[in-house]
């Protein structure tokens, strides 16, 4: 199943980056683009990994706000990284598909293949640090408690997003579905669009 591969690569992403656990580390793809779909599922999840963490530093009450501003910019940054992967993805899967011809009464889903992918990537953060917090040592047992039951709660969430993705997937593939891919078409960055970057032209 495609989230079985999915799921042991973000995994594969996230251990890695931990062993060094700094956003200012140089990123190497394990994955030659000629794996295209690993290759893009690993640089997809460490630029979710890494926003993570710049989201986890710009919380600090005490950051200095210069700091801070060259740390949202950052997060701008890779916001924008992020939606690009997701349509590099989304991308991936209308070349796959690009030969099925949709039964008349095929649907279109809520959101596309990517986008699913996506959640899943962030659902392997919220897994790996809620299992830290539930297995960590100088916490209450309360608190390890609260934090299992919440790990238990995502865990569950991943194998029915992880089953939803690959039906989703299997679908298309049988012509019971069909992709239809919006671009996200962000405005904020665009000196265009947003009037207070088009005032400074």
């Amino acid at each position: 199943m495609f989230t079985s591969k999915a799921n042991k690569i973000f995994q594969r992403v996230i251990e890695k980056y931990h062993i060094v656990n700094t956003v200012d580390q140089p990123f190497e793809n394990a994955y030659d683009e000629s794996d295209l779909i690993e290759h893009l599922l690993y640089r997809k999840c460490w630029i979710d990994t890494v926003q993570w963490h710049y989201e986890d530093i710009i919380r600090d009450p005490e950051i200095d706000p210069v700091a801070a501003l060259k740390l949202k910019r950052q997060i701008d940054a890779s916001n924008q990284d992020r939606t690009d992967m997701v349509e590099y993805i989304d991308s991936y899967f209308l070349e796959k598909y690009k030969d099925v011809t949709p039964k008349d009464n095929a649907t279109i889903n809520t959101e596309s293949p990517a986008w699913g992918v996506d959640r899943l990537s962030i659902l392997a953060l919220k897994i790996y640090h809620m299992n830290e917090e539930a297995t960590r040592a100088d916490a209450s047992d309360e608190h390890r408690t609260a934090c299992q039951k919440k790990l238990d709660v995502l865990l569950e969430q991943r194998v029915d997003l992880s089953t939803a993705i690959d039906t989703l997937l299997s679908d298309i593939e049988n012509g019971d579905k069909y992709m239809k891919v919006y671009k996200q078409m962000k405005m904020y960055n665009d000196d265009e669009l947003n009037p207070v970057l088009r005032s400074q032209k």
